[in-house]
């Protein structure tokens, strides 16, 4: 539970530079964010999975944005299990970036990566090689200049002969083309590298390394700083669509939401015995709860595919 309450303690930071922007309503969900959670386990408690949770689901969430994370790294893994299956593609990982810069320059600094970016793509040169992407904002703060930098992680789907093929692109054509589309000359570092699989991983979906791209948008740790950094994260990011997908990515999505997609995540095997409730204690989680589970709540976890185990 540590993790938990690691991020609920940073919830409660967040919760005081935010009064300004949310409603009364708001405000209290997201500071009553997680104050119970309920947990099934197996017999020895070793094997936890949340179950239920009075989350806020509010961007700037710690709490939220630490599972939303989660989730995603997982989507993303299964998008690509499929796409190199089905489609017998490879994947490029690209870092896009270009000099900080103030709180006051960040906004528009963030819709010109994203004007950048679509005359990136249609470039003859990436357009020749590129069979989808997935594109991720991410920015960051520097508090000993007290500025932020924001900038893309994007995958890119590529034909499996790209390293050695006519498509490939040096990566000091990638910074020519990323500071045309920019036009800024001053941006000095693309980083362009090869999606490794493992090779010990149990399925194909976990041989795919997305806990890089996955991360965050903008790290709990940056903008819990202070109310002043909190509002350039917040006035730069409220609204803008932080995760976006072109090409085969778009329709694996598609697919993922419709849940086609379900053979590529691992099975979990664990048998539940217990639920157990969690409540915050202002400063930790403590056990609020324990009970075995019965048989309405074997039929309930059977339909999500879950196994059980019943108290006699």
């Amino acid at each position: 539970m540590q993790k938990y309450s690691e991020a609920k303690a940073r919830n409660q930071v967040v919760t005081t530079f935010s009064s300004s922007y949310l409603s009364p309503t708001m405000q209290k969900r997201a500071k009553e964010c997680g104050n119970w959670l309920s947990f099934i386990t197996d017999w020895e408690l070793t094997k936890q999975r949340l179950n239920a949770a009075n989350f806020c689901n509010w961007r700037f969430c710690p709490m939220c944005a630490w599972r939303k994370a989660r989730r995603d790294a997982q989507k993303i893994s299964v998008m690509m299990a499929h796409i190199a299956q089905e489609h017998k593609k490879s994947f490029i990982f690209v870092t896009l970036t270009a000099p900080n810069v103030k709180v006051d320059e960040l906004p528009d600094a963030v819709a010109k990566f994203n004007a950048a970016f679509f005359k990136l793509i249609y470039r003859k040169d990436i357009s020749g090689m590129n069979h989808g992407f997935i594109r991720k904002l991410e920015v960051t703060y520097n508090p000993e200049r007290d500025d932020y930098h924001p900038h893309f992680h994007v995958i890119f789907a590529v034909n499996p002969g790209y390293f050695s093929g006519g498509r490939y692109i040096r990566q000091s054509r990638w910074l020519d083309l990323w500071r045309s589309c920019m036009g800024d000359d001053s941006i000095t570092q693309v980083d362009v590298r090869k999606v490794k699989q493992r090779a010990d991983a149990d399925t194909l979906a976990e041989s795919f390394d997305t806990s890089e791209f996955a991360k965050y948008a903008a790290k709990d740790a940056d903008y819990t700083r202070s109310a002043e950094v909190f509002d350039g994260f917040y006035k730069a990011l409220k609204g803008r669509q932080l995760l976006t997908f072109g090409g085969l990515f778009a329709k694996a999505h598609a697919k993922y939401k419709n849940k086609e997609l379900d053979e590529y995540i691992k099975t979990d095997k664990t048998s539940y015995y217990w639920e157990v409730i969690y409540t915050w204690k202002g400063a930790e989680y403590a056990e609020h709860k324990r009970r075995a589970l019965d048989f309405s709540d074997k039929h309930f976890l059977a339909q999500r595919g879950i196994d059980t185990e019943i108290a006699d």
